[in-house]
């Protein structure tokens, strides 16, 4: 027979565990997960929800089987995460790597065994691009240039390789709202915005139209 389009927009995969409880505190303080509910209410959970950003994972209470049993997140910035998660002597099974299929990833185990793995997109996988670089008369507003470098820097790219990735992505449009791709990630524009304060960028997107250069002193 012929099915219909299915439209899934959630998954929520379970895990059997001993004791929801302990399982939720494991999950909660050293993986990084929050608590969305238990139940029942006023007594020992058998049954939890637990989030991770906008992905819910359900613990149930029963026997564990981890054998043949994994998941796998994609995350904002999978090593920020790893580097917590060790920190709170989470099991590693593999550390992180940029993997052929276009995630950067790692690997932990959970206290029953269960294996979990966290990645983010890259996109440097394809084949080469052969290209030739040229030197372009660039100026930036100092607090933005330094923006530009620490953020280059954060995510692993030389400042030139950042500003063509920007650049490309304000080329295109998105859908049909009129506005641009942004090449950054939730978490990167978190960062951003942390790095903003840092360098004490006070004006918006709309700001360079109203750049007036310093007159030399």
């Amino acid at each position: 027979m012929d099915f219909p389009t299915v439209e899934c927009e959630r998954l929520h995969p379970t895990l059997q565990v001993p004791d929801v409880a302990a399982a939720v505190d494991f999950y909660t303080k050293r993986m990084g997960f929050s608590l969305g509910f238990t139940w029942p209410d006023g007594g020992p959970p058998t049954f939890a929800g637990l989030n991770l950003g906008e992905v819910q994972v359900f613990l149930e209470h029963g026997t564990p089987a981890p054998a043949g049993t994994a998941i796998s997140f994609v995350v904002g910035n999978a090593d920020e995460l790893f580097e917590a998660q060790r920190a709170q002597g989470v099991e590693v099974v593999e550390p992180p790597g940029d993997r052929p299929y276009g995630l950067r990833d790692y690997a932990v185990r959970d206290v029953y065994g269960y294996r979990l793995a966290f990645g983010h997109y890259i996109f440097s996988g394809g084949d080469p691009i052969e290209i030739e670089r040229v030197d372009v008369p660039v100026r930036l507003e100092k607090r933005l240039a330094a923006l530009l470098t620490d953020l280059a820097a954060y995510k692993r790219m030389s400042v030139s390789s950042c500003l063509e990735e920007i650049l490309l992505h304000t080329n295109e449009p998105l859908g049909d709202t009129g506005q641009v791709a942004s090449p950054h990630t939730k978490s990167q524009l978190r960062h951003i915005q942390s790095l903003k304060k840092k360098h004490g960028i006070d004006y918006d997107s709309h700001g360079s139209y109203r750049f007036a250069e310093k007159s030399p002193q």
